[in-house]
């Protein structure tokens, strides 16, 4: 089932994602297709902006915890698995090589690994009801998708770690005060404010828009590598404790969870 369609307008090219089910949540196979329309611009130089955007109640309610395919990714020897649980951090970093300004247009929730697609692109435009929210601590993981860094980076450290440690919601208007988002919007009105930004790039010099795109990540994110490496393995480890046994029950049965490091 395809759940990604692409839409070109002029230089603009508009990605929606959409799984019809009302949570809009990142299967492995979703992630497999939004990486696949993020690396389809690669040999594009037509493309000076792309517009990244979910449903227009939700972005994504973030990883699909219920996935057939993610169950069986944890349960596989760790050589497959470990291979298996780099899908969402490929895609994010598939979006962060994107070499067109790429933006992101949220209505609703985003949540968990959809804040971390969210964060591996250029902007980010909220309609005012959006909410923004990580809970992996919550469910006894790591934040991983090579979130840590991008997320730093746009907050700074000790707010990153009141969204990645203490799992604090921001709302629309929060995280722009943030940093986190660029532009806030009437509730409904983000992908219109998304392509106002997109309309801009694509009046510009598309070759120089993206050497100075270039240029800019290289400046900022040039030891992100040194870090978001560990992901897969810290995710490995942590999927593995008793801890994320009890997160994990913990949510599926609606009730606190009792942690103690094991």
């Amino acid at each position: 089932m395809d759940y990604v369609s692409i839409e070109r307008h002029g230089r603009i090219a508009i990605v929606r994602f959409d799984r019809g089910d009302g949570r809009n949540t990142l299967s492995m196979e979703a992630c497999r297709q939004l990486t696949r329309a993020a690396r389809s611009f690669e040999d594009d130089p037509d493309v000076s902006a792309v517009v990244l955007t979910g449903t227009a109640s939700v972005f994504s309610m973030g990883a699909d915890l219920k996935d057939a395919e993610l169950k069986r990714a944890r349960e596989a020897r760790f050589a497959e698995s470990r291979l298996l649980m780099q899908t969402g951090g490929r895609m994010c970093r598939a979006w962060a090589e994107v070499e067109a300004l790429t933006i992101v247009a949220v209505e609703g929730w985003c949540v968990g690994g959809a804040a971390a697609l969210g964060v591996s692109c250029d902007l980010r435009v909220a309609g005012d009801s959006a909410t923004f929210y990580v809970p992996e601590i919550e469910r006894g993981m790591n934040l991983s998708w090579n979130a840590v860094p991008r997320l730093a980076h746009l907050v700074g450290p000790a707010r990153a770690k009141r969204v990645a440690v203490l799992g604090e919601k921001l709302g629309a208007a929060g995280a722009r005060d943030w940093g986190l988002v660029d532009e806030v919007a009437p509730a409904g009105g983000a992908l219109a404010a998304a392509m106002a930004f997109a309309e801009r790039a694509a009046s510009l010099p598309p070759v120089q828009l993206r050497m100075i795109k270039q240029a800019v990540d290289a400046a900022v994110s040039a030891l992100d590598r040194a870090v978001s490496h560990a992901d897969y393995d810290q995710f490995s480890l942590a999927t593995h404790s008793g801890d994320f046994a009890e997160g994990m029950a913990s949510f599926a049965e609606r009730r606190p969870p009792k942690y103690t490091g094991a």
